[in-house]
């Protein structure tokens, strides 16, 4: 792990926040003062999605959604860990006025930012912020995800999303949520879902030095990349999860190998997976 990131991991999450605003607040500057960032593109130092192009990346969420998850203009979307708008920025141009969108998360001015610059101009997206405790982004309560009840409806959405979210969560909340997808999930409908997974071919490359990220401390059906921020990256073994898919009643229709293995045709950094109900 690099030094930049243990510095970054000993952090409060409060404090993550304001270390992206200061560390990014040159370059933010000068692309408000350039006119290089629109009004529904946060400023980087805002951006706690992880790394690369914000809008790059979320163009290509979207086209994996309609390539694998059967997205139309049409759809009802759920984006089960929204951040700050990655996904619902390039779903503004795709979905109709017979689509929606609605969203939320864990991180508070994320959800702000999104009502403000993306829910004012589009009614058929809605944005919520929900107070759940984690090691990397929210210790600021004690209410776990593990409890926590989806606010929809049974069979509401057509297509549900987690972008890194399950990278973020212990198992008992990633047994819950599972159950949860199942449940607002229509009949037919498909939730596309990034892990990073493991498997026995998987865990003899790591330890060969042959992966992009290393998982170093193992709690059997899950590894941990940091034993002090047990949410930061967390892997699971696909054994592990196909048996929580089938405990909710939901099917693995296809995994896409990420390119954080060193496997080849990959779709996305993380591993995708596409279920179906």
């Amino acid at each position: 792990m690099s030094l930049l990131r243990n510095l970054y991991y000993a952090l409060s999450p409060s404090m993550r926040l304001v270390a992206r605003r200061v560390w990014y607040f040159p370059s933010d500057c000068w692309d408000s003062v350039a006119g290089k960032r629109d009004g529904m593109t946060p400023p980087k130092g805002m951006i706690y999605v992880g790394s690369g192009d914000f809008t790059e990346q979320g163009k290509n969420i979207r086209d994996l959604l309609v390539k694998y998850a059967r997205l139309k203009p049409e759809s009802a979307v759920l984006d089960v860990g929204c951040g700050i708008g990655r996904l619902a920025v390039p779903l503004t141009k795709f979905l109709n006025e017979n689509g929606s969108y609605d969203g939320f998360d864990i991180v508070k001015k994320g959800i702000d930012w999104c009502n403000k610059r993306i829910a004012a101009k589009y009614p058929n997206f809605k944005f919520l912020h929900i107070d759940l405790k984690n090691d990397l982004y929210n210790d600021k309560t004690e209410t776990e995800a593990r409890s926590f009840i989806f606010p929809y409806e049974d069979n509401s959405f057509d297509c549900v999303v987690l972008t890194s979210v399950f990278t973020h969560m212990m198992p008992d909340d990633v047994d819950n949520y599972i159950g949860q997808i199942a449940r607002v999930m229509r009949s037919g409908g498909k939730c596309l879902v990034t892990f990073f997974l493991v498997n026995d071919d998987i865990l003899k490359r790591m330890e060969a030095g042959g992966t992009n990220f290393v998982f170093k401390y193992s709690y059997g059906d899950y590894l941990l990349m940091d034993d002090s921020v047990r949410e930061a990256n967390v892997a699971y073994r696909e054994d592990f999860l196909q048996k929580l898919f089938d405990k909710h009643g939901l099917k693995k229709e296809a995994v896409y190998c990420g390119q954080w293995s060193n496997s080849d045709g990959y779709v996305n950094f993380q591993d995708v997976v596409v279920l179906s109900k």
